[in-house]
């Protein structure tokens, strides 16, 4: 059974199998995210750029997508899948009066 468990020796399990994958997505989307950050930075044409913003901005979304998920199969409690520590939403600083009258600003 040792050898199963490794994935030598016959299928792993959907949970594993499945984990791998969505981590084989995040690396290929994190190598796909600095091909366009890399584009973006090296071009003057106004029309690329409009593009690669884009394109960056869908392998966000793709890359917090695959996130998400590995996070979920790893039991990670996610009520909302753009909340994160207090204060942040989607990757934002939310500015409240309590945030400014904690000296954050």
């Amino acid at each position: 059974m040792e050898g199963t468990r490794h994935g030598r020796a016959g299928r792993q399990d959907p949970h594993t199998e499945e984990r791998e994958t969505l981590l084989e997505g995040l690396a290929r989307t994190r190598t796909l995210l600095a091909q366009a950050y890399a584009s973006f930075n090296s071009t003057r044409d106004p029309y690329l750029i409009d593009s690669y913003v884009f394109e960056i901005n869908a392998l966000q979304a793709r890359y917090s997508y695959l996130l998400r998920r590995v996070k979920a199969l790893d039991g990670y409690a996610l009520d909302h899948p753009a909340r994160g520590p207090a204060g942040w939403s989607g990757g934002r600083l939310l500015w409240s009066s309590e945030t400014r009258k904690e000296g954050c600003v």
